[in-house]
Parts: structure tokens; C-alpha cells; sequence
């Protein structure tokens, strides 16, 4: 089978993330996997079954800066990936995104399945006014939203439907793992993981409330991991050295973070449909504690597998990651929920009800009940014109 990643392979995203893993438990499933994606560093070390899309370029989208790949030259590599690729399905992430993906379904004829992440209710880039997103999105088999909100916004900007089935999560790769030498420490530590220089991802609101508690807690560490820069400004002088920077971390050590701290912060302001850091956060049984946008709410389980704070607040996020440092107790029955609740987000689960899907597909296209023939190049003449000119919806 064939999976379209839109996003640039090697800067760390979330759909890249799902992308490779739901690749390789695939993989390990039995089935044979090719992955098309962008790729920007040449010497970037790739998985055997990652096809390079072309060089990306940053693009404002969706509240964000998404490193992709557009116009004739990539819609050529696709193309011929599909055309020599014999897939018997193809996955396509992101169907509407201005990438490799959107070229895809312009490219594809045959089984196809999508998957939708994104969740914001005033994307430009869902919106079905274009007569060349819609011919494209209506050649799709089967929608699959990773949370309720990406969802919603499907259904608002698109319309139609799609099957529920979570982002997932390698619980065993963060079960267990030793924490940073020196971590937690004596007198309590806070974890963060994210982008630093993306608003959205809320350092800025974490940074804040640290500065609330740091002086009334002395031994009291911000343990923050991620690319990016983050501004420091609003930190005094005094604190600056109790906030460690680890920068861009592997996996190892990632896992090692998610142990290396008393409580863990995930504090997004919006614009996330499902939460990979957060459920990574729960396999490895950290006490958390969450903005309580809806998406978060929805895995934490309302609350019971970790605290909630309102969005964007830091004397309240201050207030609750207080109360955790403050009861051992507390945090060992939120890392007890937590673990329990990850193991529906376990791969082995997601993967095999996506297989289901693929399943579906195969017994029929969806248009005219017949068996399709596996992924070829649509011939017609709408596609070859939209592959050639590289129009944009």
C-alpha cells in the first residue's frame, strides 16, 4: 500500500510522526509500505520505505509554518510513484493540504482512503469552495478523522462524514526508560515538549506560571525540550537557570524526558486536534497537567487521567501543577489512569482498525459497488490538466 505524507519528512510534526509509525507497525503486520513525503535535508537519514516528494517550502497554513511541496515537478514524482508503486490502496494524510497529498488525489484513481488531523474551525485550506479540492476530495473511499474536533471540522468545511479512529502511540517505546541524569531532582520538577517558538504550542503560558511558583518553590526546575527559540524574556535573571534547554531530542532521549519530570505540562493554546506529546506523556505514566481545550479534555478523559487548567491561563496552571508537586499521591493515581487509558491509543489497536478500513475499501469503491483493480494514474483530462498547470484550490 502507498501513504502520502504532505508534510516535510525531516522536521518533526505530528502527522510525520503518525505517518512513519502507522508505516512501520504495518510493516511488522505483514503488509508492504511505501511512504511519499518531502524531504528538505538530502543527508537526512530516511527508513527504507520513505520515497523522497521533492524539496519543500515553508507556507503559512493553518495557524502555522508547514514545510511543503507543490506544482509541476512534485506532481511528476507523484505520479510515477503511484504509477510503478502496484498498491492495492492508497493513504492519503491531510487530502486537502496545498502538498504532495492534494497531488495524490488529483493523481490516484482507484482505492483510496484519507485521513484528516487538522482541527480548526476556520481553515481556509477545508474549505470545499473550490471546484478543484472538491473533485479531488471526491474521489475518496473512506474518511478517517483522528479525534472528534478534526472531525467537526471536516464536517463543517467539507461536509460528508468520517470514521473515528485515534492518532496512536508506541506505548511500549515509553513505558520504560531511565530518566536525565540529575532529574527530577529534590525539589521538584516541571516537563515541556514542543515546538519552542511556535505561539500555539503555549510555552509562553508554561514560562509564566513557572515564574508565579519558582520563587516561592527554590529547588523547583523547567525541564524544556523541542526545537526552536524560545523567548526568555519574561523569565528574570534570577530564574533563567532553573529553566534547562535540551533543544531537539531522539527518541531515546525523548522517552527519557517524559521520566525526567514530576509533572508534565502540555500547555496549548488551540489548533490541535488530538495530542501526540500527550498520549506519549500518558505511556510513560506522567502525572500531567493540561490546557483544557477540547481535544486534550477528550484524551485526558475529561480529567481523570490528568489535570486540566483553563487555556492560556498561568495562575491557574501555576495553581494545579502546585497541587500535583505537592501530593506524591495525586500524581501516582494520574500515572496509573494515564497508563490505563493509552492503551487505547496503543498501535497495535490503531493500526489494525485502519487495516479495517483498507478492508472496507477493497470490497468495494464506494461508487459503483463493483471491486476495484488497485491504485492507478487517472488518465482523464481534469487530472492531467490539474498535474500540469500545478493549479491551486
Amino acid at each position: 500500500m502507498g501513504i502520502v505524507c504532505p508534510y516535510a519528512w525531516d522536521v518533526p510534526g505530528g502527522v510525520q510522526q503518525h505517518v512513519g509509525d502507522l508505516a512501520e507497525t504495518l510493516i511488522r503486520m505483514g503488509h508492504e509500505v511505501s511512504v511519499l513525503a518531502p524531504v528538505g535535508d538530502p543527508g537526512h537519514r530516511l527508513p527504507d520505505y520513505l520515497v523522497p516528494a521533492g524539496r519543500p517550502v515553508p507556507v503559512p497554513y493553518n495557524g502555522s509554518v508547514a514545510r511543503l511541496s507543490f506544482g509541476p515537478r512534485a506532481a511528476a514524482r507523484v505520479r510515477r510513484w503511484i504509477a510503478e508503486g502496484d498498491f492495492d490502496v492508497l493513504h492519503i494524510h491531510e487530502p486537502a493540504a496545498p502538498s504532495v497529498s492534494l497531488l495524490a488525489c488529483w493523481a490516484a484513481d482507484g482505492p483510496l482512503v484519507a485521513t484528516f488531523h487538522t482541527s480548526n474551525p476556520r481553515s481556509r485550506a477545508m474549505s470545499a469552495t473550490s471546484t478543484a479540492l472538491r473533485s479531488a476530495l471526491e474521489k475518496i473511499n473512506a474518511r478517517v478523522a483522528v479525534s472528534e474536533s478534526a472531525r467537526r471540522t471536516l464536517v463543517e468545511h467539507v461536509g460528508g462524514d468520517a470514521v473515528l479512529i485515534p492518532n496512536g502511540v508506541s506505548v511500549r517505546r515509553f513505558d520504560q526508560a531511565e530518566p536525565l541524569p540529575g532529574w527530577p531532582g529534590q525539589g521538584g520538577s516541571i516537563g515541556f515538549l514542543g515546538r519552542l517558538d511556535e505561539p500555539r504550542k503555549g510555552l509562553a503560558t508554561l514560562l509564566a506560571a513557572f515564574t508565579r511558583m519558582a520563587p516561592h518553590r527554590p529547588g523547583l526546575r523547567l525541564l524544556v525540550a523541542g526545537p526552536g527559540e524560545p523567548d526568555l524574556s519574561g523569565v528574570p535573571d534570577s530564574l533563567r537557570e532553573r529553566v534547562v534547554l535540551l533543544g531537539r531530542i531522539d527518541d531515546a532521549d525523548k522517552a527519557r524526558a517524559y521520566h525526567s519530570a514530576d509533572v508534565f505540562c502540555a500547555p496549548n493554546l488551540g489548533g490541535e486536534s488530538f495530542g501526540i506529546v500527550l498520549t506519549e506523556a500518558m505511556a510513560a505514566g506522567a502525572a500531567i497537567v493540561a490546557s483544557d481545550i477540547p481535544a486534550f479534555a477528550a484524551v485526558l478523559a475529561g480529567g481523570g487521567a490528568g489535570d486540566l487548567f483553563r487555556v492560556g491561563d498561568p495562575d491557574h496552571l501555576a495553581e494545579r501543577a502546585g497541587a500535583l508537586l505537592d501530593s506524591p499521591g495525586r500524581r501516582a493515581d494520574l500515572s496509573e489512569a494515564a497508563r490505563k487509558a493509552v492503551r487505547a491509543y496503543d498501535w497495535e489497536t490503531v493500526a489494525a482498525d485502519i487495516a479495517h478500513v483498507y478492508e472496507t475499501v477493497l470490497m468495494g469503491d464506494g461508487r459503483d459497488g463493483e471491486r476495484p483493480g488497485g491504485v492507478r494514474v487517472d488518465s482523464g483530462s481534469r487530472a492531467a490538466a490539474l498535474l500540469r498547470r500545478g493549479e491551486r484550490p
